[in-house]
């Protein structure tokens, strides 16, 4: 009798990108990401998930870091393994105190014009950290289990 082959995990994708820090390549550099994660993505509720958090981190990037200057660069890096979609997102501004907001599961959300971005992807990834003095933030999401086909 044949030898039954296991199936290999999925292999890891690994993905960097560079965009303009101004308004009009958000759009365009959100969707070249998402074209790399809907891929990979087992339900609409995981890639809206995504989709969400990257939005938001990449409109941060763009606001608060590099102040609309397409002078600027973001910098994002993708990696899709067999446990999670892991996005990373660093601009060249001059950051932020992550400490000075509210503890996920604490207070509610900043209501004023600007937080609730950081308070959304909180929400929607299983992680969200922030490195290099609030420059670069890290979005990680558990991925679902694959749907069996028996």
């Amino acid at each position: 009798m044949p030898e039954r082959l296991s199936a290999a995990p999925p292999p890891t994708v690994s993905r960097e990108f560079t965009f303009p820090g101004d308004t009009a390549s958000l759009v365009p550099a959100r969707e070249a990401i998402m074209d790399v994660l809907r891929d990979y993505c087992s339900s609409e509720a995981e890639e809206i998930d995504l989709f969400l958090a990257l939005q938001e981190a990449l409109a941060n990037a763009v606001r608060h870091g590099c102040r609309d200057d397409p002078a600027k660069q973001i910098f994002c890096s993708v990696q899709v393994d067999p446990a999670a979609f892991t996005i990373g997102i660093r601009d060249s501004g001059a950051g932020f105190d992550a400490q000075r907001l509210a503890a996920p599961g604490g207070s509610a959300p900043n209501l004023s014009e600007s937080g609730r971005g950081i308070f959304l992807m909180r929400s929607v990834m299983d992680e969200v950290t922030h490195g290099r003095g609030g420059s670069e933030v890290r979005l990680r999401k558990l991925r679902a289990p694959a749907a069996s086909s028996a």
